[in-house]
């Protein structure tokens, strides 16, 4: 019940507490007593006076003022008068604003195009910013900062992530490196002991070394012999038989197509003949020291 009261009293409006403070059912001390206010006046012919005075007999365009009386209300039925809209409600008071501006509009719009003055803002309109173009730039160099700042922590957070990644597998790797090696300690102490007949261990260890073998052989075969080794290849061949491999055969000894005469009858450059090393001049050269030995053995 008290809560009520409280509500209801809250709810009241500003001439029922003057009401009820002049009936004195209010509390003392919560309100003051204000002097006595002056009486009010209506002073048509001073208003007048002062209306007379600013007036200007200016055109319309130039004063651009639309006076208006209570605009209808087209939701409600009855047309809506100034006894109508309650000042205490503020959505019906702020709609009679609305109402009463929306239709000032409508009226100044049709007056000023016929006095063909335009009242829509033309496209290549130029209108002064608010801020500066120095500030805007301030504006832009921070925002630019700020998101290379963002980029620069978003790539060291990649970074660490990849970093704690390679750990952990570089840890894991160590860890079954020493699990194995660990096995294979045990499983050779009890070979030792003689409690187990069994080297499976050791095939183990083949089995690894040749598949990596394989993998390395595998890796160059597929890779093939670098331009070096075709050379040598193709310029000395394949391996194989060499001894005897400069000897005649049957066919070669019939093959008479490098046959040359006059090589073969010193006729050629250089094997004798007027215009070669023998000749005359070969036949009076003194033989050599060993050759006059033998000479001499023959002739005794």
């Amino acid at each position: 019940s008290d809560s009520g009261s409280d509500s209801e009293d809250s709810s009241l409006s500003d001439s029922e507490l003057q009401e009820a403070f002049a009936r004195g059912a209010l509390k003392p001390g919560l309100n003051v007593v204000l002097e006595e206010r002056p009486k009010r006046r209506n002073d048509t012919d001073g208003l007048k006076q002062c209306l007379a005075e600013f007036r200007q007999q200016l055109a319309w365009v130039e004063r651009l003022d639309v006076t208006l009386g209570p605009v209808a209300d087209p939701a409600s039925q009855s047309a809506s008068t100034s006894d109508a809209v309650d000042p205490e409600n503020d959505f019906q008071r702020e709609m009679s604003f609305y109402r009463q501006a929306q239709a000032a509009v409508l009226d100044a719009l049709p007056r000023l195009h016929k006095l063909q003055v335009p009242t829509r803002r033309p496209d290549d309109y130029f209108a002064e910013m608010a801020k500066s173009d120095q500030q805007m730039q301030k504006i832009r160099q921070k925002l630019k900062t700020k998101q290379e700042a963002m980029e620069r922590s978003e790539k060291a957070k990649q970074l660490r992530a990849m970093r704690k990644y390679g750990k952990k597998v570089q840890v894991e790797i160590l860890q079954r490196r020493q699990k194995e090696k660990k096995n294979m300690l045990n499983a050779v102490k009890k070979y030792q002991k003689g409690l187990s007949d069994k080297l499976d261990f050791l095939d183990e260890e083949q089995t690894s070394s040749q598949g990596n073998k394989k993998g390395s052989a595998s890796q160059r075969t597929k890779k093939g012999p670098n331009a070096k080794r075709r050379y040598k290849n193709q310029k000395f061949g394949f391996g194989g038989k060499k001894k005897g491999s400069k000897w005649n055969t049957k066919e070669s000894f019939n093959d008479v197509s490098s046959f040359q005469s006059k090589v073969a009858h010193n006729k050629g450059p250089g094997k004798g003949g007027r215009g070669g090393k023998g000749g005359k001049k070969a036949l009076n050269k003194r033989p050599g020291k060993r050759a006059r030995q033998k000479m001499k053995n023959r002739a005794r």
